[in-house]
């Protein structure tokens, strides 16, 4: 028998809370040639997972967006940047399963290949008032599935990894937690199935 868990650790996207850049780019154009296209030079492009590792800044994921979009749509694409995060959503059965881990005594984290600005974000998800800790892929320079930023983690909150249960909607990342020493669930939006997992491992 292993460990029981003690920790549960969250990712952020579509996991606490939506993330969906078609959608968010619906909200700035006014047709959907226009919003492909927005989706295309931001959320959809090579760049942005740059500016999620910290390698690139805001200003240069701008620049580079700008370049690939018609002149017209740049004020769309400078009110996205600046207002996307408030369209992204609470995913409420995940936030409320959450809270009540923390009411039992676990441990709840977020772990989240993510931006600087992920507060913007991630501040309107209802279990940040009771995370123990958060760990971010940009602030880090480091991202999942790297086994380093799981340990990192660790190391940071004192925690056993296999002591720890990871959610991502990522199987990748499953995969880089598990080679960290971590338990792993591979999220799909079945909550129920979620927290029956977390019990298993009590």
């Amino acid at each position: 028998m292993g460990k029981p868990v003690r920790n549960v650790i969250f990712d952020m996207g579509n996991v606490l809370m939506t993330f969906n850049g078609p959608y968010f780019a619906s909200c700035f154009t006014d047709t959907p040639e226009d919003a492909a296209l927005l989706n295309a030079a931001l959320f959809g492009s090579p760049l942005w997972t740059l500016l999620d590792s910290g390698t690139i800044g805001h200003e240069t994921m701008t620049r580079y967006a700008e370049h690939h979009l018609p002149e017209r749509l740049h004020p769309n694409l400078h009110e996205c940047l600046a207002h996307w995060p408030e369209r992204s959503e609470a995913i409420s059965d995940v936030n409320e399963l959450g809270i009540r881990l923390k009411e039992e005594g676990f441990g709840v984290y977020v772990l989240s290949n993510a931006s600087t600005r992920i507060m913007e974000q991630l501040g309107h998800a209802p279990v940040i008032p009771y995370v123990d800790g958060v760990v971010v892929s940009a602030n880090e320079r480091m991202m999942k599935p790297d086994p380093s930023i799981y340990q990192l983690l660790c190391e940071r909150y004192d925690l056993d990894p296999a002591e720890c249960l990871f959610v991502d909607d990522n199987e990748d990342n499953c995969i880089g937690a598990r080679v960290a020493g971590m338990h792993a669930y591979h999220f799909t939006g079945d909550v129920a199935e979620l927290e029956a997992a977390v019990r298993q491992l009590v």
